[in-house]
């Protein structure tokens, strides 16, 4: 059993969560995942590890309500427990070490995933510029959060009710053509988002990665439910991702 040691409402639908879980906390890197389940009859789900604290022996998690298992996941309150929280899962994200400016990406709630990729690239002391998108200002989260963790931010919304007017793909254009030379691009959140992400770089020839979630059921690779096409070859988001290239 897993304790939820801490609980707080991010936005109307998006709920962030503190697992008391210190063997995870302990190994856990920057891209990796858990799976959870609320109680014996409950789904697996997986989830990307948003921050950890190895003196509390706490994993964060942060997601949206869009199903049975993370609406009843969303009920649990602090003092409650979870049935099972197994992890860390997927390969850590890794850099090649010419790596020296990134540019990471996050898409509404994909914005919970991509604070930690931009947080363990801070830390090594590359030049982080991140870009969150959000449909609108009523949506915007952990702002403070990843201001903290980038050498620029930059908050986008669809309606222009915050930060810029606009989809990313404006602004990551608008960042490269003033001269900003990525090494590397990062994108998380929705399918189309980082397909166009995709699209945006390739003109430049810039290296982008984007973090692929499918449905999994194990974790580890024998289900085969979280197969992907990558580059006419069949990976398994669970072993081989999530992120790819």
């Amino acid at each position: 059993m897993f304790k939820v040691v801490r609980k707080k409402e991010l936005n109307t639908s998006v709920t962030l969560m503190e697992i008391e879980a210190p063997g995870i906390a302990r190994k856990a890197q920057a891209g990796q995942f858990i799976i959870f389940r609320v109680d014996e009859d409950g789904e697996r789900v997986p989830l990307t590890i948003a921050d950890t604290n190895t003196e509390t022996g706490t994993v964060t998690i942060i997601f949206q309500q869009v199903g049975r298992s993370t609406m009843l996941l969303a009920q649990l309150n602090e003092g409650d427990y979870l049935l099972d929280f197994v992890g860390p899962l997927g390969l850590p994200t890794h850099v090649e070490d010419n790596v020296k400016k990134v540019c990471i990406i996050g898409g509404g709630v994909g914005c919970a995933i991509a604070y930690p990729q931009a947080k363990h690239f801070f830390k090594e002391g590359l030049h982080v510029d991140m870009i969150a998108g959000f449909r609108s200002k009523d949506i915007v989260f952990l702002e403070e959060e990843m201001k903290a963790v980038a050498t620029n931010l930059y908050i986008t919304t669809d309606d222009g009710t915050y930060g810029e007017k606009g989809f990313v793909t404006d602004k990551l254009k608008s960042l490269i053509d003033a001269g900003n030379n990525y090494d590397l691009v990062i994108a998380i959140g929705p399918i189309p988002m980082m397909k166009f992400v995709s699209k945006t770089t390739e003109p430049y020839g810039i290296k982008t990665l984007v973090s692929l979630n499918p449905i999994m059921i194990d974790g580890t690779g024998m289900c085969g439910g979280c197969r992907v096409s990558v580059g006419g070859e069949i990976k398994f988001a669970c072993v081989d991702g999530p992120d790819f290239e």
